[in-house]
């Protein structure tokens, strides 16, 4: 019978024989991960899930966690497992019934947002991300949830300019998924929130095209889809009993002669029109549609999550979520939900003053500033732009700009790929309606 890899969580010091900075040691049976206490800070967390990163790597093909393993230590050792290809095969270590289903959860839940963000373009089309995203969560409450996806010329025919306007370009049809998760005795209840995700299967930047480089980990561009989807399945497992509303923004973003072009003017349903200034702006185009639905649904509060600007990444690293928002208490409230759940968010500018930094001499407002990047200020400048489809965007209203949800390459904590990181501090937020 084979032996697992065994993994022990201890407190005791390393001994120096393994280098000065390491907290891994092995033995005839394993492994021993040395951490400062067992109290659960970020600290320890990290040194368990680089451990994890370090163990993997080895390529070992089964691992068991022995002796002590709280929740948290668990939940990171498993981050760190993660790789694209073929994840290490983990036994747990026991843990209290709820919190062994809470670990079950955030796996199956982060497992589906990690693999769905890594699949390529050519597997994820538009409408297969709606439907796959709507199927998953689904599955965790039949009864409780419907969904509808609406898709191709029935969108321009319903006046989704941004969402039909992006993806006309392709072959594969743009769609918007629009899903209702409704407990019982709510239904005559407005939503309590409603989420926006941006789904952009492959952004090859349209006109203002991609370099090579730029374009190759595009197939990321729906991270905001499925961070949102993601976060709704994880919110359901935890006993969600609050009726929200799910909106994915769904397209690809393709050079043809039927695609949309700069200079061009999207009149949306709300009546404020947009130059097109820059074809590779094109996820607050899609988003658009998704703020003007989610404002008509009446739920006081609007989380949109999308992969908008490379300008938050730059601003935040890749590390932090970018949060923006008008409304001080509710960013605090994120922003301290998001540190206790270890999935950290950074607050940076935004006023209604940034609705105004993207003129155009022929519309409301132009989609960006024409030069690289937006120019200064840009990733606030994306979500002032925003809070034009929000009815209310000095209250209620969150943006999320994932600079940390897709590492383009491995380091010492994540595989190349998706993190899945946005899911727990939406999904906690939303458990706290």
């Amino acid at each position: 019978m084979k032996q697992s890899f065994q993994v022990l969580l201890s407190s005791s010091k390393i001994d120096n024989i393994w280098g000065e900075n390491s907290s891994l040691s092995f033995d005839e049976t394993g492994a021993t991960i040395h951490i400062e206490s067992f109290v659960d800070n970020l600290s320890s967390m990290e040194k368990i899930q680089k451990a994890a990163r370090s163990i993997a790597q080895m390529k070992v093909p089964e691992v068991t966690l022995v002796g002590e393993w709280p929740l948290e230590a668990q939940w990171h050792f498993w981050q760190g497992s993660f790789e694209p290809k073929k994840s290490l095969n983990i036994n747990f270590a026991e843990l209290p019934v709820d919190e062994t289903q809470t670990l079950e959860s955030r796996v199956k839940v982060h497992t589906w947002v990690r693999q769905i963000i890594n699949q390529t373009p050519e597997e994820l089309s538009p409408i297969g991300l709606a439907t796959e995203a709507g199927d998953f969560i689904s599955q965790l409450a039949p009864d409780l949830i419907n969904y509808k996806i609406i898709s191709g010329k029935e969108l321009e025919e319903k006046g989704y300019v941004g969402i039909f306007g992006v993806g006309r370009g392709s072959t594969r049809p743009p769609a918007l998924l629009e899903l209702d998760f409704c407990p019982k005795g709510h239904s005559n209840k407005s939503p309590a929130a409603a989420l926006v995700g941006k789904g952009i299967t492959f952004d090859s930047g349209g006109y203002s095209l991609k370099s090579s480089v730029g374009m190759l980990h595009m197939k990321s561009d729906m991270g905001g889809a499925a961070t949102v989807a993601g976060a709704l399945a994880l919110a359901i497992t935890s006993g969600l009993n609050q009726r929200v509303k799910l909106y994915l923004c769904c397209a690809e973003n393709l050079v043809s002669g039927h695609a949309y072009k700069l200079a061009d003017i999207l009149k949306y349903r709300n009546g404020v029109s947009v130059e097109v200034v820059n074809t590779d702006a094109e996820g607050r185009l899609v988003l658009a549609d998704g703020l003007i639905d989610a404002s008509e649904s009446g739920a006081p509060i609007i989380i949109d999550a999308a992969t908008l600007t490379g300008a938050a990444m730059v601003a935040v690293g890749s590390d932090y979520n970018a949060l923006f928002s008008m409304d001080d208490e509710l960013a605090a409230q994120f922003i301290s939900i998001a540190e206790s759940e270890k999935d950290l968010a950074w607050r940076l500018p935004l006023t209604a003053n940034h609705r105004n930094n993207c003129p155009s001499a022929y519309a409301d407002t132009a989609n960006s500033r024409p030069m690289p990047g937006g120019g200064s200020g840009a990733a606030s400048n994306a979500a002032g732009f925003l809070s034009r489809f929000v009815s209310t965007p000095e209250t209620g209203w969150l943006h999320v700009d994932l600079a940390a949800c897709f590492k383009d390459s491995g380091d010492s904590l994540w595989s190349a790929g998706a993190t899945g990181r946005g899911v727990r501090s939406i999904a906690a937020f939303l458990n706290q309606l």
